[in-house]
């Protein structure tokens, strides 16, 4: 019969064994389980507890470097995706799913659609990130997704997305470990290095629920201090 012992050298073993932490913990769920409601021995259990992963700093690139990255993109089309990520501290899949339509050069904003948790926002559209997709634009001609893969049909997959991004970061000879979400937690990094509030950081990011709170710091001065903040220095 298996003791607290048992499996707590069990334990001890997944981790001398190079075993995840995201397997240890499912083993200790399902052990868990296995001895509370199968055997009914919460005794044996009762100790055992959850590895907690450490958390990493992320990957925060320079301005410097962000230009560096964005000037060697793969092409106009992926300079402009790659710049919308950062210039917008999109996600690949909200950066992906943009329409021509989405991009209002009046208000000088960004309509993301459905983004992460199913939630529309409005992101900061600088003046020289509008040049830059008018570039684009008239090179192109997209109709309906602004950056079409393919097939025009279909947008750009976050697969090819992300391998511009490692390609750039490669070409521009960036050391670090580049991933797109780099740009995105960059933006945010940089914004607060110019004293930008957290809260309106957080609604760009389109992390913050109640919104209500901190709308109207979006809009007006603030709005163009992060224009000023943000983007002049890399040229987005």
């Amino acid at each position: 019969m298996a003791s607290f012992e048992d499996v707590r050298r069990y334990q001890l073993h997944l981790a001398a064994s190079g075993v995840g932490v995201p397997t240890i913990n499912q083993t200790v769920s399902t052990l868990r389980f296995f001895f509370r409601v199968t055997l009914r021995r919460s005794d044996i259990i009762e100790h055992t507890t959850f590895v907690h992963e450490p958390r990493k700093l992320p990957v925060v690139l320079s301005p410097e470097e962000v230009a560096r990255l964005l000037d060697a993109a793969p092409g106009l089309k992926y300079k402009a995706a790659l710049s919308m990520a950062y210039g917008g501290g999109l996600r690949a899949a909200e950066v992906i799913s943009l329409k021509v339509s989405d991009i209002d050069s009046k208000q000088m904003i960004i309509r993301v659609e459905q983004g992460k948790g199913g939630k529309d926002r409005n992101v900061m559209l600088s003046p020289s990130l509008l040049d830059l997709l008018r570039t684009w634009w008239r090179a192109a001609r997209p109709r309906g997704w602004l950056f079409p893969g393919r097939d025009p049909a279909q947008p750009m997959t976050t697969r090819q997305l992300n391998r511009a991004c490692h390609a750039a970061a490669q070409m521009a000879e960036i050391k670090k470990r580049v991933s797109l979400h780099t740009l995105r937690h960059s933006f945010a990094t940089h914004l607060l290095e110019q004293n930008i509030d957290v809260c309106v950081i957080q609604v760009l990011l389109g992390q913050r629920h109640r919104r209500s709170e901190c709308a109207c710091h979006v809009r007006g001065g603030c709005h163009q201090a992060v224009f000023i903040a943000g983007h002049d220095a890399v040229g987005v």
